[in-house]
């Protein structure tokens, strides 16, 4: 971005340097056709006018556009804080229900009055297969939020609707 603005400095100021050597060129009366009628003015500054007009206008055009996008990435910014509160949400609840789940299954355990080798097993198995279902759950998430960052920031930009 910082080469594109001296870029456009240097050309800014060379074109006034040019303007500022040719000026008696620029500013010489000479015959002017509108269509309807002819008028005698300085033609030089007459075009460096309606230059400076059209500059203008893509100057507006280009904020214009800038603004829309960055808009747009505001809004999507806040749909993807929405949805990772709702997967953090959804991901709570599976939680709550794991532990729902094993509460039920330790009462059933108490009940069965198993050996304390064979439960502490068990429990073993259930806490490896907890830890991969935490760690794998994890994984999507941050592979969802990845390649919606991806998306964000891609030259293009997303799509619009």
């Amino acid at each position: 971005m910082r080469a594109q603005i001296i870029l456009v400095a240097v050309a800014l100021l060379l074109t006034l340097l040019f303007t500022l050597l040719n000026w008696n060129a620029l500013s010489a009366p000479a015959p002017i056709n509108l269509l309807v009628t002819e008028v005698q003015g300085p033609l030089g500054v007459v075009m460096l006018g309606l230059g400076s007009v059209v500059v203008a206008l893509f100057v507006l055009l280009l904020l214009w556009l800038q603004a829309g996008t960055l808009l747009e990435s505001r809004r999507q910014s806040r749909e993807l804080a929405a949805q990772r509160e709702l997967a953090d949400k959804a991901e709570a609840s599976r939680f709550t229900e794991l532990r729902q789940m094993l509460e039920g299954q330790f009462a059933a355990l108490k009940g069965t009055h198993a050996q304390p080798g064979e439960l502490l097993e068990r429990m073993n198995r259930m806490e490896t297969a907890l830890r991969q279902d935490i760690h794998d759950s994890g994984n999507s998430l941050s592979a969802y939020i990845g390649e919606l960052g991806e998306r964000l920031e891609q030259p293009g930009g997303p799509a619009r609707t």
